[in-house]
């Protein structure tokens, strides 16, 4: 094994490393485990906003584990990722239920909640409580495999044991919760995906891929495949007054929990249209790229007058034109309902 990196490391974090940040305030396991979870595949920039909101609205983990599920998707609208949101909130109960409110101090206490895996407990535990163990969130993994040039993609088996094995060996004793936002921040800050700061590095000069003139290779990209394609149409339904219909999806699947537009496929649109129907718009169809599809969308937009001329449907709820959301929406819902803004009331 090479030469510890922990000592070059900690000594770049005392002058460079981010110690402001709105979760670093007293560095409390609460807004800890919040952040690490908003942070997962989410920018700090993008993520600030949200953390603030969400803590000022549930400032102690009794205030989440109490509240609706419903508010807690309508503050992630926008994050994405939402069963992170969802496991949040079934965290939460937990964490009241059976842990006396505090969360676990162990990374494999940690591990047994919803939504908490091994590098997020180990941040957890690390930064909070000192627990001398590695973490390997997206950040790290991309120092340690241009480092020690550990190629493959990190989704392999093979290739995350490798970089897990090297992530745990630097791992120190001594200032672990130091050491362990310093790797966070210089993937996020020096080590970026592209175009990295190697200048600003207290690694360039023992970095395999930097030497090897590699460093694009590291880490190795996801075998690429062609995504299935999928269609399906969603109803917009608008009274006269701008109020706009949509029904909550199912807890489990895709947008659990959040609010969307009644859908069916495209060639059953004409028998699903209401009577009552006043006009019928084709809006602009879009693609939504999910993780393993690619969803073509076609909204159609249907005016009627009042919200009894059409048949009720469950898991309903009426958005009114002057009122924000106090649920959480899926992504298209989201920009459907900025696009219908668009266009006139009959």
């Amino acid at each position: 094994m090479s030469k510890p990196i922990a000592p070059r490391v900690l000594d770049w974090f005392d002058t460079f490393g981010r110690k402001d940040l709105p979760w670093q305030k007293q560095l409390l396991p609460y807004p800890v485990w919040i952040s690490e979870i908003m942070l997962q595949q989410t920018q700090v920039s993008t993520v600030i906003p949200y953390f603030e909101r969400f803590m000022l609205r549930f400032p102690e983990v009794a205030d989440l584990a109490s509240a609706h599920l419903d508010e807690v998707l309508a503050l992630w609208t926008g994050l994405g990722y939402y069963a992170r949101a969802r496991n949040l909130h079934k965290t939460a109960r937990m964490i009241t239920q059976d842990w006396g409110g505090a969360l676990p101090s162990r990374q494999a206490d940690l591990m047994t909640l919803p939504g908490i895996g091994r590098s997020t407990a180990g941040a957890i535990a690390a930064i909070c409580y000192g627990e001398a163990v590695a973490i390997l969130d997206g950040n790290v993994k991309r120092v340690i495999a241009r480092h020690f040039a550990i190629s493959g993609w990190p989704g392999q088996s093979k290739t995350a044991q490798a970089l897990w094995a090297h992530a745990e060996a630097q791992t120190p004793s001594a200032r672990v919760a130091d050491y362990t936002q310093a790797m966070m921040d210089l993937g996020a800050t020096v080590c970026t995906t592209k175009r990295p700061r190697c200048f600003a590095c207290p690694l360039e000069t023992s970095c395999l891929a930097k030497k090897g003139n590699r460093i694009d290779e590291y880490p190795g990209k996801k075998p690429k495949r062609a995504k299935p394609k999928k269609s399906t149409a969603m109803l917009i339904i608008r009274t006269g007054r701008g109020d706009i219909r949509l029904v909550q999806r199912p807890a489990e699947g895709i947008w659990g929990g959040l609010y969307s537009f009644p859908e069916c496929g495209v060639e059953d649109l004409e028998t699903l249209l209401p009577s009552t129907a006043i006009t019928q718009i084709h809006l602009p169809a879009f693609k939504h790229q999910f993780t393993h599809f690619e969803l073509s969308i076609q909204p159609v937009l249907i005016d009627i007058q009042r919200r009894r001329d059409v048949s009720r449907v469950p898991n309903e709820a009426w958005l009114k034109p002057d009122q924000p959301p106090t649920f959480g929406l899926s992504r298209p819902a989201e920009r459907i309902i900025k696009a219908v803004a668009q266009y006139p009331l009959p």
